[in-house]
């Protein structure tokens, strides 16, 4: 399966990626089909030179399959080659650990006061049940009713 991901380069603490299109069984910064772009993730989002992209190109791809990680596929959308991915939604990520677990243990906790409620819930909605079919009894009827005069019309 053909890929748009990223490449990295660069010395140690100081990356430079190259967005390439690549085979997905193929090592990260091994061997590619071609490059498309570039991300310097060191420079400020403002700056132009933070990110370069070959549209027709990364276009091309697309077209012929590749799909993007989500990486790139976040540095295509912000460049309005695609359609922006949705973004995650993971409230607890920058919560620490430790009160991370403290609020779990709370969670734990608070279902099994809420369970005796749940219950009483399933025998609430039981009794309409019950009292629906006695609705429908009277309109079963109704036809009966109908189809023994067609009968004594004969």
């Amino acid at each position: 399966m053909l890929k748009l991901r990223l490449s990295r380069g660069g010395t140690k603490k100081r990356p430079v990626y190259k967005v390439v299109v690549a085979d997905s069984r193929f090592a990260r910064d091994g061997r590619f089909i071609e490059k498309v772009g570039f991300f310097n993730p060191l420079l400020p989002k403002e700056k132009k030179e933070r990110v370069g992209l070959e549209a027709e190109r990364i276009k091309y791809w697309l077209g012929q399959g590749a799909q993007p990680t989500t990486r790139v596929a976040r540095i295509l959308g912000e460049n309005e080659l695609m359609p922006m991915p949705a973004n995650g939604n993971n409230p607890n990520k920058a919560v620490p650990k430790k009160e991370r677990n403290k609020k779990e243990e709370d969670n734990k906790e608070a279902p099994k006061e809420e369970a005796p409620k749940a219950e009483v819930a399933p025998a609430a909605e039981a009794a309409p049940a019950a009292e629906a079919p006695k609705e429908e009894a009277p309109k079963e009827e109704a036809p009966k009713a109908e189809a023994a005069p067609a009968e004594e019309k004969k």
